[in-house]
């Protein structure tokens, strides 16, 4: 009674290594947005955080 393109559960969060042969296009473009979200965000924090190491040094940087 079980259709393969019978909607699916949304899981909790992606999964990496995850068999994606039982997703519709439709759920790996929304994936793929999602991942694509994340990766923007990350590299974001890297940036913000690489600042305030920066400033840090800067603050802590001895001459000599």
């Amino acid at each position: 009674m079980f259709h393969e393109d019978a909607p699916r559960a949304k899981s909790a969060g992606i999964v990496p290594g995850e068999d994606l042969s039982a997703f519709s296009v439709e759920d790996l473009e929304e994936r793929l947005e999602l991942l694509k979200a994340e990766l923007a965000r990350t590299e974001a924090k890297i940036v913000e955080k690489k600042k305030g190491l920066a400033a840090a040094d800067a603050v802590f940087r001895t001459g000599g």
